[in-house]
């Protein structure tokens, strides 16, 4: 028998009749290890902070959901069937019979509409993914209704592809709640915000049980929540404890020791350090966080097609993954992540500092220049950085490394005062939409109030790609839909103010005792299962 840590003691004696010692963790709790110290709210209709979706998409079912990480087929998951009016403006869902809350209470049509009108009435900040269809907190009730217990109507307010529309169903601010539960925990007309930040009303494989900021959140099993065509009931783990362990290092000590089953933010160093490590394993998938320059249009040089066209071959993309990003970054030189609807694997580019230097001529800049680079002052951004500014004096780009913290970089960058940023971009949801409209879409590059996208920040106008974005939008067609954003990606690639870098890496290190956890395209833990 082993002590348990501090930590771990003083989440898992919040679980029912553990005992006081074990040889690792207990057979019937999941043990993850998490900087959970982002985290502001478990209520769907606000939840939108780094790292709280791994904790949410456990406890919430939404309408659809997607077959598979690497297949973006739409699938049911509440919901039986759908149907669009040949006006492409309303919506009708049926929905699965016999589906159940995790207090027990029958999931209707009626939660569905509920829920999704409240996330429009809050108005959180995921709250746009829904109020862009023309929901508001006046027309909601109107616009999203149940016609009866099995069956929603929502009517939105133009024309879109229906796979967009049915991907942004797919987030958490259209999580369906259970409507009796919450409204029972109204506060002040709060529409139960205050109940759900800390509580949970769902039918995912789990509900909460506590969550203490800063600390755990104690998940225990759904019994009514069904897999396997409805042929099994409850996760097949009952318990799930997240333990904020901020420290990467310490992560990795607990795994190995065996005081936890899951080490969810490891780096590099830690990575390559477990990767012989006795009794632990680790399982990897493309996330969907994107690494990328900046190049801001307003310096004259980048503004040069040539010179932009330069930096793209004087990156040693291989030689930074290999060297620096091992386990934890890939090369991807696209601006949709591997998995999305219309995504392509293109590399065209490589390290080639003859061609470049005969781009750097032709742009009549044969002597190279000086160009500043604002970096975040943390890994990987710092050492990407000093890669860039050696491979860049190959050419005679003369690169300047201005380092600040997050803050201190974004703000200059939505400032648009900077001339090369290290930028990372996450979509908002799993639409390729979410990504070409922050590349590729600018309404006015001089307007102040336009929208601000990464083409706005980077001063880059294309009247032909605002096009595409539009027409990709509205499409109804999937395939001719992903052809439209395949194009758009390759233009934006040999033309854009980007030099588009790697791709995340999702990594989740374990013990050789659990297996089943489900990263993408929703993280759920409820197929983990424990031999010992």
């Amino acid at each position: 028998m082993r002590r348990l840590t501090a930590p771990l003691l003083g989440a898992l004696l919040l679980l029912p009749a553990l005992g006081t010692t074990f040889a690792g963790t207990p057979r019937d709790t999941i043990v993850v290890a998490k900087q959970i110290d982002q985290f502001i709210s478990l209520d769907p209709a606000e939840a939108f902070e780094p790292g709280v979706g791994e904790v949410t998409g456990n406890l919430y079912d939404q309408l659809v959901g997607y077959r598979s990480a690497t297949d973006p087929t739409i699938v049911g998951d509440l919901a039986e069937s759908w149907s669009v009016a040949d006006d492409g403006l309303t919506w009708h869902f049926t929905l699965k019979s016999g589906q159940v809350f995790a207090s027990g209470n029958p999931v209707t049509a009626q939660d569905a509409a509920w829920s999704l009108q409240r996330a429009v009435r809050l108005n959180k900040s995921p709250a746009f993914i829904l109020t862009q269809f023309g929901f508001t907190a006046g027309n909601a009730a109107d616009r999203i209704r149940a016609i009866d217990d099995r069956t929603l109507e929502i009517r939105i307010d133009r024309a879109v592809a229906p796979t967009f529309f049915l991907n942004t169903l797919t987030a958490t601010v259209a999580s369906v709640v259970d409507a009796r539960l919450v409204q029972a925990n109204e506060a002040q007309g709060d529409l139960g915000n205050g109940w759900l930040k800390a509580h949970s009303a769902g039918s995912g494989p789990y509900a909460v049980r506590r969550w203490v900021p800063n600390e755990r959140v104690v998940l225990d099993g759904n019994p009514h929540w069904q897999s396997n065509g409805g042929q099994d009931t409850g996760p097949k783990t009952p318990h799930l404890v997240f333990l904020h362990v901020p420290e990467p290092a310490s992560q990795r000590l607990l795994l190995e020791k065996g005081d936890v089953d899951y080490a969810r933010d490891l780096t590099r160093d830690q990575i390559l350090a477990l990767k012989d490590a006795p009794g632990v394993a680790q399982q990897t998938e493309p996330g969907d966080l994107l690494l990328y320059l900046g190049l801001n249009q307003s310096n004259p040089n980048l503004a040069r097609p040539e010179v932009r066209e330069a930096l793209k071959w004087l990156v040693d993309y291989q030689g930074i993954e290999d060297s620096l990003l091992s386990g934890t970054w890939a090369a991807h030189q696209s601006f949709l992540p591997t998995g999305y609807l219309g995504a392509i694997d293109d590399a065209p580019y490589r390290l080639d500092v003859d061609r470049a230097k005969a781009l750097l001529a032709r742009a009549g800049l044969g002597d190279g220049f000086a160009v500043t680079i604002d970096v975040r002052n943390v890994a990987p951004f710092a050492d990407i950085a000093q890669a860039l500014q050696a491979s860049f004096a190959k050419a005679g780009i003369r690169l300047e490394i201005l380092p600040g913290d997050g803050k201190q970089t974004l703000t200059k960058y939505r400032a648009r005062q900077h001339d090369i940023t290290i930028g990372t971009w996450g979509p908002d949801y799993r639409d390729p939409h979410s990504n070409a409209d922050a590349f590729a879409f600018n309404q006015d590059v001089d307007d102040a109030d336009a929208p601000k996208t990464l083409a706005w920040r980077n001063r880059w106008f294309d009247a032909g790609w605002n096009r595409t974005v539009t027409e990709a939008l509205r499409e109804p067609d999937a395939a001719r839909r992903a052809a439209l954003y395949g194009r758009l990606q390759r233009e934006v690639q040999a033309e854009g103010p980007y030099v588009l870098l790697f791709q995340q890496t999702l990594v989740a290190a374990h013990r050789t005792a659990v297996d089943g956890l489900v990263l993408q395209p929703k993280t759920s833990y409820a197929a983990v299962v424990k031999t010992e």
